[in-house]
């Protein structure tokens, strides 16, 4: 396993990330097992461990911690705060009550003394950003995290919180995990450009595309929409659905030409995303053992420019045709207020 630096931290992390979302009620709830699937990835050499506090609520990371006794110092530990953790207001979010709380409970559940790489999982138009970066520099000063990033942000943001960050001295996003894979290539218009501007490490999640490209899902074949990441969202695997056609047409070509490099569709994927000169690591997100064994098996795997011309003809740089879930979407596209004026003002006489 190769070794990449983290954004200008001088952290080396494993090009592939171990993600354990799947860990837990939500994907294997079986804890002994997903031990030995984190024992497995550190064999192997990967070094950079990725969770979440609202992955299985909770669960998740106390696998992880669980997992990672004796073996602690090995490890790059990454994990997230924003989502809700449980009812009522002032349980989620970006704001330093929020953080100050909730970091302290992710420490108890992965059982360690710090945290490697602490991550806003996503924006908050509620908090300053200041109020942000201003929690997450003490946190570092308190020694209780080593670095701070941000998670599934626009470019824009990315930028802002770069200008506060000098404006106000303080601490500033060492790194981006965005969604990126041959279907979802967005982020190369302007996040993965912004990112080598202010020298942030990234890295990516969903590489396979929620299951896309794992090469189950074939047009003329029957999808259980009731099993998996379809039952997530059906809509989106939904062969009947014509938006859908695109997605199936592409997948198709890509089986095709990993057939020709002699792989399978998923060790193409993830080669994609590492090729990037922008990409640190690529999140791997197994549920079992056997989906690590499968993707670690293309960690040797090189894709060539004649290649990577064939994907771009498949899906061209920069467009999406598969929108990530939980991805964000740009207030002034998704909240009608943002785009219309007050009726009476809408005339221009």
């Amino acid at each position: 396993m190769r070794y990449r630096v983290l954004g200008g931290t001088g952290i080396e992390v494993s090009v592939h990330c171990l993600g354990t979302m799947m860990f837990g009620a939500v994907g294997n709830p079986d804890h002994d097992d997903c031990v030995r699937i984190v024992h497995a990835a550190l064999d192997q050499g990967i070094n950079f461990v990725d969770t979440a506090d609202m992955y299985s609520a909770g669960e998740s990371e106390a696998i992880v911690g669980r997992a990672l006794r004796g073996r602690r110092d090995e490890v790059v530990l990454a994990t997230k705060v924003h989502f809700p953790m449980g009812e009522g207001p002032n349980r989620g979010g970006n704001s330093r009550r929020w953080i100050v709380r909730e970091v302290e409970e992710s420490l108890r559940r992965l059982d360690t003394d710090w945290i490697d790489l602490y991550q806003v999982h996503r924006p908050d138009h509620t908090t300053d950003v200041e109020e942000t970066l201003g929690v997450l520099s003490d946190l570092v000063r308190a020694g209780k995290i080593r670095a701070f990033g941000c998670s599934t942000f626009p470019a824009e943001e990315i930028v802002e919180s770069h200008h506060v960050a000098e404006r106000r001295a303080l601490g500033r996003f060492r790194t981006e995990q965005p969604p990126y894979s041959i279907l979802a290539r967005g982020i190369e218009s302007a996040v993965l450009p912004v990112c080598q501007r202010y020298g942030m490490g990234v890295l990516v999640w969903s590489p396979l595309a929620s299951g896309f490209l794992s090469g189950r899902y074939r047009p003329g074949r029957a999808v259980d929409l009731t099993a998996g990441r379809a039952a997530l969202t059906p809509a989106r695997f939904d062969p009947a659905i014509a938006g859908n056609a695109a997605k199936y047409a592409a997948v198709e070509e890509l089986l095709a030409l990993a057939d020709e490099v002699g792989c399978t569709l998923p060790e193409l994927a993830v080669a994609f995303t590492v090729a990037h000169p922008a990409v640190t690591s690529a999140i791997l997100g197994p549920r079992t053992m056997e989906q690590l064994e499968g993707l670690l098996k293309g960690a040797s795997l090189t894709v060539d420019d004649a290649v990577l011309d064939r994907i771009d003809e498949i899906v061209p740089p920069g467009v999406n045709l598969y929108q990530p879930d939980g991805a964000w979407a740009p207030g002034v596209l998704t909240d009608p207020a943002r785009r219309r004026r007050p009726l009476p003002d809408r005339a221009a006489a």
